[in-house]
């Protein structure tokens, strides 16, 4: 389990597709201590939970492999993930660490699509659209996970959804490049998939 709450952003140094590329090895540069990534722990990176399958030290900075499988090369934007592609990271929550953003699961839903980028003083609001069976569970004030980063919805019309970033969340994560036409992953919140079954059984 994650919180949306991006604590490195870590670069894609190598990228080797195998199984007839129904599989990416990715190579991970990051800022993490070595000693603390351990073969099998959980990594976020652009809100797709990763395992760790090898890590190491090279020029003074951590990297570690994660392995994209076909169905996450399929749903979410890890497909256009190319070397030098810059990744928000998050370790797995650990029992006692603070809540800080909501309850991610790290499986990215789908991918929502930027449509339009506004810049404010020193923040910047995005509109963006989903699939009609994502976007019926997104609701204002409600949460999403947008490239593994927690965020409150402002409005929302049909399929369009819109969020606000504040500066430190522009300065910390990748989302300052963000750009309209850009496709970015999307997890909707646990709770609003959960309520949504409850009323599918009544």
């Amino acid at each position: 389990m994650f919180t949306g709450i991006v604590t490195d952003i870590g670069e894609i140094v190598s990228l080797t597709p195998t199984a007839q590329g129904q599989l990416h090895r990715l190579r991970i540069a990051c800022n993490y201590d070595r000693s603390g990534i351990a073969d099998g722990a959980s990594i976020a990176c652009n809100g797709v939970c990763l395992t760790v399958v090898a890590s190491g030290i090279n020029h003074g900075r951590s990297w570690f492999e994660v392995d994209a499988a076909a169905e996450t090369l399929g749903m979410t934007t890890a497909k256009n993930w190319a070397v030098g592609t810059k990744l928000n990271l998050e370790r797995a929550l650990k029992i006692g660490d603070e809540l800080g953003g909501h309850i991610v699961a790290g499986h990215a839903d789908g991918v929502a699509s930027i449509i339009k980028r506004d810049d404010l003083p020193d923040m910047a609001r995005f509109e963006l659209r989903t699939a009609r069976e994502l976007a019926r569970f997104i609701a204002a004030k409600g949460s999403v996970t947008l490239d593994g980063v927690s965020l409150t919805v402002n409005a929302v019309d049909d399929l369009m959804f819109s969020v606000l970033i504040i500066p430190h969340t522009l300065k910390v994560t990748t989302l300052g490049g963000w750009r309209a036409r850009d496709e970015v992953n999307l997890e909707v919140d646990l709770m609003a998939r959960y309520a949504a079954r409850l009323a599918e059984m009544k």
